[in-house]
């Protein structure tokens, strides 16, 4: 019987360069799961500009509360429910499936939008809605993000997790334009806030019809993980110990905690920009420009991490961060029209790290723990937004440019624990 011939160096070269070349390209389950993230983040972003404005409706008469109050709601609901994202994780790498829980978790958020018509009963409720978006946001990102690891090659990871924050940034800028146009239409000259909950009732209503059609793009979406082993080789449990993971998993870890605790609520920013004299309308539109700063980076940034590493960007975004977020702090009132400046210098930090650091988890984390390590990593930064937001809110109660200050700080040391703890 005739042995077929092996392959030559060259034909095996040429082979292995081509399936490379393969490997690097943005397959069908990532398409999707950006399409979903795109359209939920219409849904989401075309209130979350006016939850601030929102809360300072309903406490017109407590002026004094609302910076304590919009901290509250925005720690509570990013806090507790981050408890959920290792949960999710962990559930999520031990049956093996990440589409059943990335569904389960955007059709909760979907449905939270409904309780937003029972919010003028009062700012609970508002917290409520929130935190149930929030808890669906917990379930499916460490899933969805398993998923977008596992769909993608090694060394397109960071092309992959860009791509999908620049799908992401993308629904928010429309949501975003969205509630500008009706801020343009409701908005009060006098109060510069708008003049009646029918504006924002209209957007409750229309933010529920994108984030059903988000949910229908996960339906097609395929399984990447390995499916589940003979039953002579067991699959590894999860590891929930943080000792057994990478030492430079860990000291991110670190760092990121001492980042978060500085890192207070986007709101704060919206805060703080009305704080400087601009109307409700203008500050949803710098906002704009925020997210759509990000969108046009995130896969530029993200394709350069897998070229250059991730820890030289990350460190480099950390410190963009200190700076710009300082500056919203320190930045007098007649120097208002630099937030035009600022705004895009932000979008930029959120384009250099946001995929950066999912990319760079999913490599460190242990393969059967990998959704348990991408959850772990979000609860980690939820844990630290609660004090976080509580501690903004109090700072600016004393002086509305403390937090920004403060967290700049924060960044500057986080900055440092990455340059030093994560090396290749």
């Amino acid at each position: 019987m005739k042995t077929p011939e092996e392959p030559s160096a060259s034909s095996r070269a040429a082979g292995a360069e081509s399936a490379d070349a393969a490997s690097t390209a943005i397959g069908r389950n990532i398409v999707l799961v950006g399409m979903t993230s795109l359209f939920t983040d219409i849904s989401t972003e075309m209130v979350y500009p006016l939850y601030q404005a929102f809360v300072s409706w309903i406490l017109t008469a407590q002026k004094a509360l609302v910076g304590p109050v919009l901290g509250v709601i925005e720690g509570i609901a990013e806090s507790t429910a981050a408890l959920t994202k290792v949960a999710a994780g962990y559930h999520s790498d031990r049956i093996r499936n990440r589409k059943r829980m990335a569904i389960g978790g955007y059709g909760l958020s979907a449905l939270a939008r409904l309780l937003l018509f029972l919010a003028s009963l009062g700012w609970p409720i508002l917290l409520l809605a929130r935190f149930l978006d929030r808890v669906g946001k917990g379930i499916r990102t460490a899933p969805r993000d398993a998923l977008i690891a596992e769909s993608a090659a090694t060394s397109a990871r960071g092309r992959a997790y860009g791509l999908h924050r620049a799908m992401d940034f993308a629904g928010a800028t429309l949501g975003a334009l969205l509630a500008w146009a009706v801020c343009l239409r409701f908005l009060d000259p006098h109060t510069g806030n708008l003049s009646s909950l029918r504006a924002f009732y209209i957007l409750f209503s229309l933010s529920f019809l994108p984030a059903i059609v988000g949910l229908l793009f996960l339906l097609p979406v395929r399984e990447a993980c390995a499916s589940p082993p003979l039953a002579d080789r067991p699959h590894p449990r999860p590891d929930l110990n943080l000792r057994h993971y990478d030492r430079r998993l860990r000291r991110f870890f670190l760092a990121q905690f001492i980042f978060t605790l500085g890192n207070s609520s986007n709101q704060f920013l919206l805060l703080r920009s009305r704080s400087l004299g601009m109307t409700l309308s203008t500050t949803i539109l710098m906002y704009i420009v925020f997210n759509l700063t990000t969108t046009l980076l995130s896969a530029a940034f993200g394709s350069l991490s897998d070229r250059i590493g991730r820890r030289k960007l990350l460190t480099a975004g950390y410190g963009l961060y200190a700076v710009v977020y300082a500056a919203f702090g320190l930045l007098p009132a007649n120097r208002a029209l630099g937030l035009w400046l600022l705004w895009p210098l932000y979008g930029v930090y959120y384009a250099m790290t946001e995929g950066v650091e999912k990319a760079l988890v999913a490599e460190l984390a242990p393969a059967e723990s990998r959704a348990t390590a991408l959850g772990m990593y979000q609860t980690i930064v939820g844990l630290g937004l609660l004090p976080a937001s509580v501690i903004a809110g109090l700072l600016f109660r004393t002086h509305v440019g403390a937090p920004f200050v403060f967290g700049g700080v924060l960044a500057l040391v986080a900055a440092a624990l990455v340059a030093r703890g994560v090396r290749n």
